[in-house]
């Protein structure tokens, strides 16, 4: 069986926002490299079309250079697993695979199953809310896990004690990789679903609700937030640059919501808002 590789040269701080973006044109194994990343997908799978819009869109935010061809099928996670670091938050937090071994003991440890890259914790806007999450207040709360991916949120979540945790991705892959991770790191109140947040329908508003995904969609999606979140809950929202906090802040307002605190981490942002009683 042959794959289509897909070299991809771009900054560093926007491989993970790609990758999650070229996943959707077929491509469902990714390496990291100094330029950027590899991604391998199914020859007769990968969508052209789709990966040439991409290549399109993302033109304008930096330079992109974009280079295909074709290889043969090989152990790709155990390339990956060459690769890849664990990852320690704020020295309280660490996320790491099966196969790192890991001598020093942290609070709170994670571990990933490494299908897809994204969403291990490399990516600062992971890393931020996996910090926000540890200042913020999880015992006895109500979750939503907006986007969820490989629900490493979802499992930082239940670890600080949250009583249940919904958590969805309009990505299939997520719902067994996500379901996965969570039984791995023994996290039975986390339900992963596939769909988009008005595709369900629950009984009670939501304490906390955490959405990592990017600015325009998370813009699309403020007034549903608010409408399932309880008065005096708080949003926690990454997935943008620090320069795109205005916007987030201006829209958030209009529909109760006020700021409590914000985060940065090369140039990236999240935000912390609580909606008003």
């Amino acid at each position: 069986m042959y794959y289509t590789r897909l070299q991809v040269v771009c900054q560093p701080d926007f491989a993970e926002i790609l990758m999650a973006e070229v996943a959707e044109a077929g491509f469902d194994t990714f390496m990291e490299s100094e330029q950027g990343f590899e991604a391998f997908g199914e020859e007769t799978v990968v969508n052209k079309t789709l990966l040439d819009d991409i290549q399109v869109r993302y033109a304008h935010v930096q330079p992109l250079l974009f280079f295909s061809d074709r290889v043969e099928r090989q152990n790709w996670n155990e390339e990956w697993e060459k690769n890849v670091d664990p990852v320690v938050v704020a020295d309280r937090c660490l996320i790491r695979a099966s196969f790192h071994k890991i001598d020093r003991k942290y609070p709170y440890e994670i571990i990933i199953t490494p299908k897809m890259s994204f969403g291990t914790g490399h990516h600062q806007t992971t890393h931020l809310m996996i910090q926000a999450q540890m200042e913020l207040d999880h015992q006895g709360k109500l979750v939503m896990d907006a986007g969820c991916g490989t629900a490493v949120l979802s499992i930082m979540a239940s670890k600080l004690g949250a009583t249940s945790v919904e958590a969805f991705d309009v990505d299939d892959w997520s719902v067994p990789n996500g379901a996965e991770n969570c039984d791995v790191n023994r996290c039975p109140n986390v339900r992963v679903r596939q769909g988009k947040i008005t595709d369900f329908v629950w009984e009670q508003p939501f304490d906390i609700i955490l959405a990592n995904i990017n600015k325009n969609i998370l813009l699309d999606e403020l007034g549903h937030y608010a409408a399932h979140l309880k008065p005096g809950g708080h949003l926690l929202l990454s997935g943008f640059f620090d320069h795109d906090i205005p916007d987030l802040l201006k829209k958030s307002s209009t529909l109760g919501f006020g700021e409590r605190r914000r985060y940065t981490r090369e140039d990236w942002a999240a935000l912390l808002l609580e909606k008003q009683s």
